[in-house]
Parts: structure tokens; C-alpha cells; sequence
């Protein structure tokens, strides 16, 4: 096996220029896709967490694991504390960031009387974090999935008792697709409050073929989006609640690039079409998706499919699978002007959350 390495850096995905900070629009540059990590809520879950019941741990190599440990080493301080991060901000020319919990603390999979309180403890400890920089953080929490009910609650709570205006859940729970009936009353909860719901992968559930070269990640989390995406439009969620607000984490995974497959197969085929009234690309106006694809192509491309309004910035910092260059990347995109990178970089956000 090779030596072990990675790196928290400007992606090798495209050619940098300047540093964005120095040619950074005026406003308020917000990143929205960011982790910090609630070790009370980790060390309490322990003993009741399956590992196996986690597809990007559990589908993935002795390489794979022990170059995650290292990571988990890296960025511990970074997850929980200031400095570093305000550091790592300043450089990428980022004022403010959208916190949220890192997909391993989304315990989608254990038993609801452990989910419930280990969500309280998040949500009350991304409160706290936040409540000691409220210039520069913007708090998103996440609500115990298993049950539709208890979710709805934990979202009221999230929403009406600690001022957020955005939860956090997985592209599914424990194998169960998001569109799953047993989770309408957290859509529909989700749609009275107007809450920002952030969907975010933790591999691919069915991962045997991408155990290899890091591939339940690269290869699994966007696609665990797009079907994530593809089960909420098909089964009605967003035809039921017009007004529910989704943001998918990494460019919205595969969807934004192939979009015309789904309504060429709902206007071909009984099986496709179901109850759905209208085309499927109809509902992307409700979807929102971050600038994590690290190349000038694909990003003017999600700005084409999307709209301009539904793509927001984000890097994934900590990880090292983050874009450390946020500004950089809008910079890179030739046929975007000055409002348009605004808008990206911060515009876009503020006004999905009301801010």
C-alpha cells in the first residue's frame, strides 16, 4: 500500500488564478455548506451506533479507513473550535458560513429513543457554537428521521425555541427513501414553518462495487443525491408541498446534468408518469443546489439548468473534499458578471433564509 496522504487544498479539478478574496464582490459572502461536529452527541451515541448501518464507513477498504481516521485527526479541531476556521475563512474571503452537523452525526439509523435526544444535543450544541460568533455563523440543525412525527417536532423546536431556519437530513433513512409516507408529517412541517431542508449523502446504501479508491464517496454520495431527488419528485413530495424548499448538497449530485431523461421517460412510459402532473424538471424550481463541482463547466452549467436564484456557495470545510476556493471557482466561470457571482456567493442564501 502506498504511503498514506491528502490534502486540504485548491482543487487539481481546474487552473487557479488569483485567490478569490481578491477580486470578492462587495456583499456579504456567505458559505453554505459547511460541518461542525457536537462531541457530546458523538459520545453519548456510541454505545447504541452500528457502523454497519453506515454506508460510507461500511463500504469502504482498509485504505479508505484508516486515510478517514487520519482526517478525523486533521480537522478535530477545526469540527469544534474557532481559530482555525476563522483562519481558513479570511484566506477563502468568506464572511459567514451555514453550519451544519457532519453526516456521521445524522443517526439516521438508530433506534428512535436514542435518535431524539442525541438530536437535541446537536441542535443545542450547533446553537451554542453559534451563539458565540452570531456575525459569522448561521445555524442548521437535524431532526430524528425514523419517525415523521418526532422529526416534525424537533423541527418545530429547531425553528420556533433555537432561530434556525434550516435542518439537515440524509438522502435516505436507514434504507428508506425520503418519500417514504411515514415521513410526511416532517414535509409537511417543513413546508408550514418555510424551513430550508439540506439533504446530504453518507454513501451509497447499496456501496459492495464501491468499497475501492474512495469510490462510495466520489462516486456514491452524488448518486445517492440524485436518487434521493428523483424518489421526491416521482412520488409527489414537492408536487404535494409546492412551497418546500430543498437543497442538495454537491451541484444537486447527477440531476443537474442529465435532466432530460426524466421527463422523456415520464412523457414515454406509464411506469414513469405514475400520478404526476406535470413534467418532473417542472419541480427543480423548488430545489436548490451548492457550487461543489469543482470545474467552470459544470458550474455554468448548474446555473443554465437551475436558474441563477437556486445555486448557492458552498465548500464542505472541513473535509478534504471541500473547494478551498469558493470565490475563485465563481471567478472561473468566464460568463458570469459581477451580480451574477453576488448572487452566488451570498445573495442567493440570504434570501432563502429570510435573512
Amino acid at each position: 500500500m502506498t504511503k498514506l496522504w491528502n490534502k486540504y487544498a485548491n482543487t487539481a479539478a481546474r487552473k487557479h488564478g488569483k485567490p478569490g478574496r481578491e477580486h470578492r464582490p462587495k456583499s456579504t459572502t456567505i458559505d453554505a455548506h459547511s460541518h461542525i461536529a457536537v462531541p457530546r452527541a458523538a459520545e453519548y451515541i456510541k454505545p447504541h451506533l452500528d457502523l454497519s448501518t453506515i454506508p460510507l464507513a461500511h463500504f469502504s477498504n482498509a485504505e479508505t479507513k484508516e486515510l478517514n481516521a487520519k482526517q478525523e485527526g486533521d480537522i478535530r479541531g477545526a469540527m469544534t473550535g474557532y481559530d482555525v476556521r476563522f483562519k481558513i475563512m479570511d484566506e477563502m474571503g468568506v464572511d459567514m458560513q451555514l453550519v451544519m452537523p457532519p453526516p456521521p452525526q445524522l443517526y439516521h439509523t438508530v433506534a428512535i429513543e436514542h435518535a431524539v435526544p442525541a438530536a437535541q444535543m446537536i441542535n443545542d450544541g450547533v446553537a451554542e457554537f453559534v451563539s458565540r460568533h452570531k456575525d459569522r455563523f448561521i445555524p442548521a440543525g437535524t431532526v430524528p428521521m425514523q419517525d415523521g412525527n418526532e422529526a416534525a417536532k424537533e423541527l418545530e423546536r429547531c425553528v420556533t425555541k433555537l432561530g434556525f431556519k434550516a435542518v439537515e437530513i440524509l438522502t435516505n433513512v436507514h434504507g428508506k427513501e425520503l418519500s417514504d409516507p411515514a415521513f410526511a408529517p416532517f414535509w409537511k412541517k417543513a413546508e408550514e414553518l418555510g424551513t430550508l431542508v439540506i439533504i446530504h449523502p453518507n454513501g451509497f446504501t447499496e456501496g459492495q462495487r464501491l468499497s475501492r479508491f474512495y469510490f462510495n464517496n466520489i462516486v456514491g454520495n452524488p448518486f445517492e443525491t440524485t436518487l434521493a431527488l428523483h424518489y421526491l419528485i416521482f412520488d409527489g413530495v414537492l408536487e404535494r408541498h409546492p412551497k418546500l424548499k430543498i437543497f442538495a448538497m454537491h451541484g444537486g449530485g447527477y440531476l443537474g446534468a442529465y435532466s432530460g431523461r426524466i421527463d422523456h421517460a415520464w412523457g414515454a412510459r406509464s411506469d414513469c408518469h405514475g400520478n404526476l402532473p406535470k413534467p418532473p424538471t417542472t419541480y427543480l424550481k423548488q430545489v436548490y443546489v451548492d457550487t461543489v463541482v469543482f470545474t467552470p463547466d459544470q458550474l455554468e452549467a448548474l446555473v443554465k439548468t437551475f436558474g441563477v436564484e437556486h445555486v448557492i456557495m458552498g465548500t464542505d470545510y472541513p473535509f478534504d473534499m471541500l473547494e478551498y476556493d469558493p470565490i475563485g471557482h465563481l471567478n472561473s466561470v468566464e460568463s458570469f458578471d459581477d451580480w451574477t457571482r453576488a448572487e452566488l456567493a451570498g445573495g442567493n442564501i440570504r434570501k432563502v433564509l429570510g435573512l
